[in-house]
């Protein structure tokens, strides 16, 4: 599945792309809204992630655009305002779905799988083929109930077979289809990984021709395996396992993108104390009200959903362009460095202390209806 990322967030675009490259999807970017309609014109995507605010063409006026020439693919909104009337002219404009920033990656992730589901209507929550099965949901494979360990082109692979049972893929056709425009990689690639992604199969007990070659065609599944159902165990474990894995890969790019948080933090410093003496520009103004914005909308992502409403709260003082007097002064001061102060924790510091109130809270209940019991 190729998705085209459509934001100017450095910090979400880096965030995203690691995400749903790890979701096995292949991943095109796209900094402002010319860019985007030019990687459209040139290229077939199965879905468009699109960001409102975007330099040289919005996301409301690229959505329009692309609607008006008759293009079907689907189109998730990405949105930092969360009023109806942001969502109404999103979907008026010929969105599928939107999400509110800072959103969450589960949640995301669950609106991209509904949208090609409903673009590829043959696509299953689970995609078998003899005693080989894929999960989209979780990204597992196994034959015969031996999980297979793939890289994320063996995986696409592998779903691309399985999406189009019986049909012959050249090698160039292969590329179009799960190479991302920067990679661009020669014919002999799709080989290798062929290959490799065969004798991971093999040593799972398939048979050598699992994946059939079409001599001088391409590749495809080889016809008349039997349908099988294959048991599966401990899949909450394996979620809390994924779980733990998203969250750690996140803690990691943040630790690498905060320096962009603190950047946009140092601005709104120069925004406060120019507000306390009443020295604000416009243009300083608009430069403290873009960064409050990028900030809100991204650092939820990271587990700061203090520091987002917080950078929320400053984005709304600061689109208000006329009403400023000493005590909001000062109150926005107070918020960037409570802002500031809160960037410096440790990425999902909150989450992490809230899950570990909950069973403390369950622990404590469990212990209490034990005693109620023995009584």
């Amino acid at each position: 599945m190729r998705i085209l990322l459509v934001e100017d967030d450095e910090c979400i675009v880096k965030t995203l792309e690691h995400i749903l490259v790890n979701q096995h999807y292949v991943v095109d970017i796209a900094n402002d809204g010319l860019l985007a309609w030019e990687l459209v014109e040139s290229l077939s995507y199965d879905l468009i992630l699109l960001d409102i605010i975007l330099p040289k063409l919005d996301g409301i006026k690229l959505c329009q655009k692309l609607r008006s020439h008759n293009y079907q693919t689907p189109i998730l909104l990405l949105t930092a305002q969360n009023s109806n009337n942001h969502k109404v002219m999103g979907l008026d404009a010929g969105a599928d779905d939107y999400v509110v920033k800072p959103f969450d990656i589960k949640e995301l992730l669950a609106r991209i799988r509904v949208l090609l589901r409903r673009r590829n209507s043959p696509i299953l929550s689970v995609m078998e083929w003899g005693k080989l099965r894929l999960e989209p949901a979780t990204c597992e494979v196994s034959y015969d109930d031996f999980s297979l360990n793939l890289t994320p082109k063996e995986y696409r692979l592998l779903e691309l077979f399985l999406l189009n049972k019986q049909m012959v893929f050249s090698r160039s056709k292969i590329l179009n289809r799960l190479w991302s425009i920067e990679e661009a990689p020669k014919e002999d690639t799709v080989t290798a990984h062929i290959k490799g992604l065969r004798q991971k199969l093999m040593q799972a007990g398939a048979p050598t021709d699992f994946i059939e070659t079409v001599y001088g065609l391409g590749y495809r599944l080889k016809a008349s395996v039997p349908q099988e159902k294959i048991s599966t165990s401990a899949k909450q474990v394996q979620k809390s396992k994924k779980n733990l894995q998203m969250k750690e890969a996140l803690t990691v790019i943040w630790e690498r993108l905060k320096v962009h948080s603190c950047d946009r933090i140092t601005i709104l410093q120069q925004v406060s104390r120019a507000l306390l003496t009443n020295n604000l520009s416009e243009e300083l103004r608009k430069t403290g009200y873009q960064a409050a914005h990028k900030l809100g909308g991204s650092l939820g992502i990271f587990g700061f959903v203090k520091g987002s409403h917080l950078a929320k709260e400053i984005e709304e003082i600061l689109l208000d362009r006329i009403n400023f007097d000493q005590m909001k002064a000062l109150h926005l001061s107070y918020l960037v460095e409570l802002l500031l102060e809160e960037i410096q924790q440790p990425a999902f510091l909150e989450l992490d202390q809230l899950l570990c109130r909950y069973v403390v809270d369950d622990t404590v209940e469990e212990i209490m209806s034990s005693r109620m019991q023995n009584k």
